[in-house]
């Protein structure tokens, strides 16, 4: 009977976020964590298996799964998970990690930031394209957006799994969008998408970094559709965000907040910061998260 806990992953202000259930791994069935997520009313299921120690920091593997089967990813429920390891080690105010997914190595920090938690961790490298216009249509024919409803150009985005970003013209367009998600699944699943991210156009402006200099900070607000993973909506998706924050960045901003879940009711804010070294912009992303309950399996 393992011990599940529930963590709610990218707060806003204390309160909201996605509901994410987080657990230690045991010989379960594929099956049988698809269920978890459904027993325990939360869009993924988190399992976590200690490896050891990994360049000085404690290591763990993670697996992420929905109701529909597993995922290579999970920015949010990577978030919960730091949070409770963090939480495990007494609410350590620098914790760190070393986290591995099915497809790759990345370190992970979880800060106590008041009664909870602020993690974040480096999603790897993304990769941008133009949408095509034939898998634009159709994504946007599933939301139900016509041409004049779009504010720009719309890109694919990957950092595992590509998904369509789509700009729509302001915050109350977007909270207008009524998804038809058989056709919305029925185009992602044509073209190979994960989902598709609408979002608001980032409000930009400038602030003086620690040297003087002009800083662009920006704040959007957006929703996630990905009814061909059993999510029609996201109430918070962190990878996503860091694919805009990728695409913003070849447009000055280096700092993104992007608030979702609010057509939810549960309001959920994510943060996400460009870095430049050596083999060009590098990604962390973030966002509060708190435990609200465990539960006996």
């Amino acid at each position: 009977m393992p011990e599940v806990v529930i963590v709610d992953a990218c707060q806003r202000n204390g309160a909201g976020g996605s509901p994410t259930a987080v657990l230690d791994d045991a010989p379960f069935t594929d099956e049988e964590r698809c269920r978890i997520p459904t027993e325990l009313g939360t869009s993924h299921a988190v399992f976590l298996r200690s490896t050891g120690t990994e360049r000085g920091q404690p290591s763990y593997t993670l697996r992420f799964f929905t109701a529909q089967g597993e995922l290579p990813a999970c920015g949010h429920g990577t978030l919960a998970a730091l949070a409770l390891l963090a939480e495990r080690e007494g609410g350590d105010h620098h914790y760190r990690a070393v986290l591995r997914t099915a497809h790759r190595s990345f370190d992970g920090r979880a800060s106590r930031s008041g009664d909870g938690l602020t993690a974040s961790f480096d999603p790897g490298p993304v990769s941008l394209r133009n949408a095509g216009g034939p898998e634009l249509k159709a994504v946007a024919g599933g939301l139900g957006l016509t041409e004049d409803a779009i504010a720009g150009d719309a890109c694919v985005a990957s950092n595992g799994r590509p998904r369509l970003l789509l700009p729509v013209r302001s915050r109350a367009a977007l909270a207008e969008l009524t998804p038809d998600f058989a056709l919305l699944r029925a185009a992602c699943d044509r073209y190979g998408l994960l989902g598709c991210y609408a979002y608001s156009p980032p409000d930009r402006h400038g602030r003086p970094d620690g040297h003087g200099r002009a800083d662009r900070h920006s704040r959007a607000a957006a929703r996630m559709f990905a009814p061909s993973i059993g999510l029609p909506e996201d109430i918070a998706n962190a990878n996503s965000t860091a694919c805009l924050t990728a695409h913003a960045a070849g447009f000055g901003t280096h700092h993104l907040t992007v608030d979702m879940g609010d057509h939810l009711g549960s309001p959920s804010t994510i943060t996400a910061t460009v870095h430049r070294d050596r083999t060009g912009h590098r990604i962390h992303v973030g966002g509060q998260a708190a435990i609200s309950r465990m539960v006996m399996r």
